[in-house]
């Protein structure tokens, strides 16, 4: 009884092995972007026609490519492509939803209705479809993508942090530094928020994959990062034709270097929901 009750319930166990395996790939995939390069001293564009299109082997794990180009080293520098712009634009995108969405908050009246009604409209357009127009304005490279990928992804940061700004205008303290004098600006600044950084951080860290397949499928369109320079969607857009030949690997490895740091992001976002949310983690607990 008494190694019952101190045993972990299943449900903690299964967040602590899903935080550690996040964590792991999250850590493993930065490493990989950062050393891996560097180390390897080799230009990841060299072509070799004599050894293209070879499947996985000892000299190359992922195999060649359609012009001889090791596998692995571009799927690497790929995904530091992919990672960049994510980051990029995820933080970008996190900066200018938190802005306006407290702004939306704090203000409330008029501002609030026409921030909401931009949002609204902003909202009933599909993102890819307002991306390409926004990408097609630029020459193709990863500055228009970031932009196009920002513009496009802080509609919801906005939401969250209105909705959130709304809540913490009705707390006490709010009133208690309201009625001591303190300015509008002030009170935005020191006590708002603060309030609605968390909500901002995960919102952010879960913008980064989405950005990430933004910037693949512009690429796989032909419409972000030039077919040249190696990102995660121009490596899925130069491998259908070895896939419909029955080559699988220059289509599979991409994918799952596109997949996995996704699913490792989102199991880290989701232990930092369980986080600023007691309430639900004391739910999952029972």
């Amino acid at each position: 009884m008494a190694e019952t009750a101190l045993a972990p319930p299943p449900g903690r166990t299964t967040r602590r092995v899903r935080v550690v395996t996040s964590v792991t790939i999250v850590v493993a995939v930065a490493l990989a972007v950062l050393i891996v390069p560097p180390l390897a001293q080799l230009d990841e564009q060299a072509v070799d026609l004599s050894n293209k299109l070879h499947p996985p082997s000892w000299a190359h794990p992922f195999g060649t490519d359609d012009v001889g180009r090791d596998l692995l080293l571009r799927c690497v520098y790929g995904l530091r492509v992919s990672l960049l712009v994510g980051l990029v634009a995820a933080l970008t995108a996190t900066v200018i939803g938190t802005a306006i969405g407290a702004l939306a908050g704090a203000f409330g009246g008029w501002a609030d209705r026409i921030v909401m009604r931009v949002v609204d409209t902003l909202s009933s357009i599909p993102h890819l479809l307002l991306g390409i127009f926004i990408v097609a304005m630029f020459r193709p490279g990863v500055w228009p993508v970031i932009i196009s990928v920002a513009l496009t992804h802080w509609i919801s940061t906005a939401r969250i942090v209105r909705s959130e700004v709304l809540s913490l205008r009705s707390r006490p303290f709010i009133d208690a530094a309201v009625s001591g004098g303190a300015s509008r600006g002030r009170v935005i600044v020191r006590h708002l928020l603060p309030g609605v950084l968390p909500q901002a951080g995960l919102a952010a860290v879960l913008m980064v994959p989405h950005a990430m397949w933004h910037e693949s499928a512009l690429s796989f369109l032909g419409l972000g990062l030039p077919a040249h320079q190696a990102s995660l969607g121009n490596l899925v857009q130069s491998a259908r034709g070895s896939l419909l030949a029955g080559d699988w690997w220059p289509t599979l490895f991409p994918g799952l270097f596109l997949i996995i740091p996704t699913l490792a992001l989102a199991g880290l976002a989701g232990a930092w929901r369980d986080r600023i949310n007691p309430r639900r983690k004391s739910e999952l607990m029972l």
